[in-house]
């Protein structure tokens, strides 16, 4: 964390020297050094704010990527992550140089550069799904992002202030969490210890004070305490290395800001001991506590038990020389690489060992990588942007509990998970067909609240079906929407026989013609109109309310007379604080229509509901033309400024995930997303509906015509319901 040491001390052959460590494939390192050659080239002139030239930077993160063993496409990655930003040099260029992998590697993280994140609340939402939609891709996209942000924390001295307090922020609340849970011990403890260093120096300082005056002290009593458990291992013929623990400053700050003294501290004593066996560890385990007196609840077995993140180790705190407490861990030296370096770490052992195939490191990888499973889960759920970012705090980020089966299987779940959460993450048919749960032996309703370390048992039974009143308790949002989908499908044929009721009904009341209404061609239509597939699925959105079955009949037989405002009332208004004003009224429930979502500047007219207030349509609102003739004039407030809410409906022209591209675009223009999702996907391409906020019509057109201009886009339309 000083500045004392020259960056540019970094060099080609350091960097492949590490590499050469885990990777000997000459042609996969000989693909790293044309990554170098080639991003030195494109860099050439570029200097940082640091004052170093540019290329060092891309090479510090190449070198930061070698210490947690990632494979050779992402080192490569590394070097080459600001090319196709910073430099002149297309995709196109770089994959006929680099091949397909390594370029969407580097796009990945282009794309995530090119974001201007923010902490601040009222860019929370937006900053979480970038981040999250970003990611999920490709691990080693995030890999690649952390590892550049070590090196860009490693030199923030260079920046102003208030941007460090910015980026410091950043790390500490999205990038730290995000390398725990991938296991990258290594860059998560350097980020929090790096940020709180920029957030809080007077408390960074006093700690680091408070190590460096007990220093001494401790390494003298870790150093005997090393001694005896070495002689003791030996006696056993047990062959093993030992650790001091580093002192992570931020984790202590945690510690001490929850109320706890700094000599109470127990990891300030801490030993790690690295044995060749998982037998090994257990039998070090035994001989120590022999030795010295374990203290009651402070023993977790990792191994048997290992965190969805692959951590294994074991852990105990036991009374050691003179009565100082010790923090001991045991584990084997490939626990070890694991639980400093992560996922990254894991596949190289694997690759190194030879004795899996591709099928079985993928399945091991997908089974261990839950975390990115939830993101990519969650990320896919239809729920607005502020229930997507609390699921992604609470259930993916932040106080997660771990229950096993009765077979030892983990299951990761939220804090406050129930059974019906646990039944499903086991599978959606288990979580269907559950009657009834065990405890750690003992029989509990369904809303109890599971905690860690609990062995759950799920009864089911083949002829059960979900209760509606899981919605009430469950705490994943993913279990709820299932269950919410679940019973969406079963109510599918009540919707369409609704919907056929209705839409008959309103038939026979305008006396039209059922058969010819719904000949192929005029089905056709109402399809191509109202994006549905067939007469079932326009059948089941009138049953369900999606579609107003006088819409649907409108666009086969529209009433001759056009949309006007006929009976108007012209009084002068006298409401300053309305978004909309009312001719003659003072104080009215106005609300805006939900089918067409007008925004301001554009042409409205106001509609008398029963009961309900002033409805404010677009005056060329479709929905119109089956209302009443209670049309009133309104017009906008030009004294009130707020945001709109309006929702787009984007076309792609290819079938590439867009996503992230959209949402980067619509950012840029100081529009907040409120949510987005694919709502039709084929062969050809994508279709995003967009839920966004604007000022008005104004930066409505414009947003539009910015994504009418992206190459990858077709059309983009409002939508009206």
């Amino acid at each position: 964390m000083s500045k004392s040491k020259n960056l540019d001390d970094v060099t080609i052959e350091e960097i492949i020297d590490h590499a050469h460590e885990y990777i000997d494939d000459e042609e996969q390192l000989s693909v790293i050094k044309r990554a170098y050659l080639f991003a030195k080239e494109k860099h050439q002139g570029q200097f940082r704010k640091s004052g170093e030239a540019y290329i060092y930077h891309p090479m510090n993160v190449a070198l930061i990527l070698t210490t947690i063993y990632a494979d050779f496409e992402t080192i490569a990655a590394g070097l080459l992550h600001d090319v196709l930003e910073d430099c002149d040099c297309s995709a196109e260029e770089m994959e006929k140089k680099f091949g397909s992998t390594i370029t969407k590697l580097v796009q990945g993280v282009t794309k995530l550069s090119k974001i201007h994140f923010s902490t601040e609340n009222e860019y929370l939402i937006d900053y979480y799904k970038k981040i999250i939609v970003g990611m999920s891709e490709d691990v080693r996209v995030i890999i690649v992002k952390l590892a550049d942000r070590l090196h860009n924390m490693r030199t923030l001295w260079a920046i102003p202030e208030d941007r460090q307090k910015v980026k410091a922020k950043e790390s500490l609340e999205i990038l730290a969490p995000i390398a725990d849970h991938l296991g990258i011990h290594k860059i998560k403890s350097e980020l929090e210890d790096l940020a709180l260093r920029y957030l809080k120096p007077d408390v960074f300082y006093d700690i680091a004070e408070k190590l460096n005056k007990t220093k001494i002290e401790r390494d003298s009593y870790v150093l005997d305490m090393e001694r005896e458990v070495s002689t003791l291992l030996n006696e056993h013929h047990i062959p093993h290395e030992i650790k001091g623990r580093a002192k992570c400053i931020y984790s202590i700050y945690n510690k001490l800001n929850k109320g706890k003294k700094f000599n109470e501290i127990y990891d300030l004593l801490a030993l790690r001991v690295i044995v060749n066996t998982e037998q090994e560890c257990y039998l070090a385990l035994g001989l120590i506590h022999s030795k010295f007196r374990p203290l009651p609840k402070r023993f977790k077995d990792y191994i048997a038990m290992p965190k969805p993140n692959m951590y294994q180790s074991l852990h105990t705190t036991v009374f050691g020389i003179g009565g100082d407490l010790f923090e001991i861990q045991i584990r084997t030296h490939e626990m070890d690489e694991v639980a400093e370096n992560g996922i990254a770490a894991h596949w190289s052992y694997k690759e190194n060992k030879g004795s899996d195939t591709a099928a079985d490191l993928q399945n091991t990888t997908e089974q261990k990588l839950q975390f990115f499973k939830s993101i990519i889960d969650l990320s896919h759920e239809n729920i607005n942007s502020e229930e997507f970012v609390n699921s992604v705090k609470d259930e993916v980020l932040n106080n997660n509990i771990y229950c096993y089966t009765p077979k030892g299987d983990v299951i990761e779940l939220p804090k406050g998970a129930t059974p019906i959460d646990f039944a499903y993450r086991i599978h959606t048919k288990v979580g269907e067909t559950t009657v009834g749960a065990i405890v750690n032996n003992n029989i509990v309703p369904l809303d109890y609240e599971l905690h860690d370390n609990d062995i759950v048992k799920i009864n089911t039974n083949k002829n059960s079906t979900p209760s509606k009143e899981w919605i009430n308790f469950v705490k994943s949002t993913q279990v709820r929407n299932k269950i919410k989908s679940y019973f969406t499908k079963s109510d599918r044929e009540n919707y369409i026989e609704r919907g056929k009721y209705n839409l008959e009904k309103e038939l026979r009341k305008r006396k039209l013609s059922i058969s010819e209404f719904t000949s192929a061609e005029n089905i056709k239509k109402i399809c191509d109109a109202e994006r549905c597939e067939d007469l079932e699925d326009i059948y089941l959105s009138i049953g369900n309310g999606k579609l107003p079955v006088n819409s649907v009949i409108n666009i086969i037989d529209k009433p001759a007379e056009n949309i006007s405002v006929p009976k108007t009332i012209k009084v002068s208004n006298k409401n300053k604080d309305a978004d909309i004003i009312v001719s003659g009224i003072d104080k009215v429930k106005v609300n805006l229509a939900n089918c067409c979502n007008p925004v301001y500047g554009d042409p409205i007219v106001g509609y008398i509901t029963k009961g309900n207030g002033i409805t404010v349509h677009l005056l060329h609102c479709h929905n119109l033309s089956m209302l009443e003739n209670r049309t009133i004039e309104v017009k906008w407030n030009s004294n009130i400024n707020k945001r709109y809410l309006t929702i787009l409906l984007v076309y792609t022209n290819d079938n590439e995930n867009h996503m992230l591209d959209l949402m980067q675009l619509i950012s840029m223009m100081n529009v907040s997303v409120d949510g987005i999702k694919t709502v039709n996907r084929d062969s050809n391409n994508f279709v995003y509906e967009v839920n966004c906020y604007v000022t008005g019509k104004a930066q409505l057109d414009k947003l539009m015509l910015n994504i009418n201009k992206a190459d990858y886009v077709d059309r983009v339309e409002r939508e009206m319901r």
